[in-house]
């Protein structure tokens, strides 16, 4: 179980190594990291730049593949987590509210926003893998606040694998082409996964059958992974700057997360 933890924090750092090395492919922020708004962030070149070498940084350090003695990998984790909150809170909020204003935000500039919510749940979630305390429990700091955020990690994950879930009703003939080739009855396949994620959301949410349930998912985005966005990606490297190999790493960071939330429900498999 300790290992499948590992592979787990292994995943979400890939999958944050390569959001940060998209940034400096494209010399912008990916949309989901940064909305449109403010538009000097967009307009300044070194600032995308300086954020995919911290994400990159940051998913050197957490996926375990190198370690540093003086840097502790929970507060990398309970950091990343709040950045990415601030940039839903300070940059996707303020942009759906003025698009409100004007017309109704389409469907994919609200995933932009819960996708980036997702990322930092991911990181709350791992920080709780973490045993050691980052801070003393009577030190009153922002670390410490920052730990009180953790619980929250499995909610903001869950927020779009349920969204995802239902797309799979909202664009069942879109998605059904999705499906391979060689596996027959495609919308039946489509349904069947549409109605898999929201179960899966809303069990991790309530902790029924957590365990489980979380270990489904990560199989199942990690089946994902194999027979939908590696192939994708394959056909379509340069699209995007490469966007399609960045998705490909974003769905085996989704199963990272998976993999953790199920695998930490049992405070005796931390590490």
């Amino acid at each position: 179980m300790k290992e499948l933890i590992k592979i787990g924090r292994l995943f979400y750092g890939i999958g944050i190594i390569a959001l940060g090395i998209h940034q400096l492919v494209i010399k912008n922020f990916r949309s989901e990291i940064l909305s449109p708004f403010p538009a000097w962030a967009h307009n300044n070149i070194i600032l995308p730049i300086l954020t995919g070498i911290a994400l990159i940084f940051a998913g050197i350090i957490i996926s375990g593949v190198f370690k540093i003695k003086f840097i502790d990998t929970k507060k990398v984790c309970l950091y990343l987590g709040f950045c990415f909150l601030a940039a839903v809170i300070t940059s996707h909020l303020p942009y759906i509210i003025m698009l409100s204003a004007d017309k109704t935000p389409d469907f994919q500039v609200w995933i932009n926003a819960i996708e980036e919510l997702t990322y930092s749940g991911g990181a709350f979630v791992l920080a709780g893998s973490f045993t050691e305390n980052s801070s003393a429990r009577d030190e009153k700091n922002f670390t410490s606040l920052l730990e009180k955020l953790i619980p929250s990690g499995r909610i903001f994950y869950s927020i779009l694998i349920i969204l995802f879930g239902l797309s799979h009703f909202l664009f069942a003939n879109f998605l059904s082409t999705m499906v391979p080739k060689w596996l027959p009855a495609p919308m039946f396949w489509t349904y069947f996964f549409g109605v898999a994620l929201v179960i899966s959301g809303i069990s991790i949410i309530s902790k029924i059958v957590i365990k489980p349930i979380a270990l489904l998912l990560a199989f199942t985005l990690l089946l994902f992974f194999l027979f939908f966005h590696i192939p994708d990606a394959i056909a379509n490297p340069s699209a995007g700057g490469g966007n399609e190999i960045v998705r490909a790493f974003v769905a085996l960071l989704f199963c990272g997360i998976a993999l953790v939330i199920a695998l930490t429900n049992d405070r005796k498999t931390q590490l």
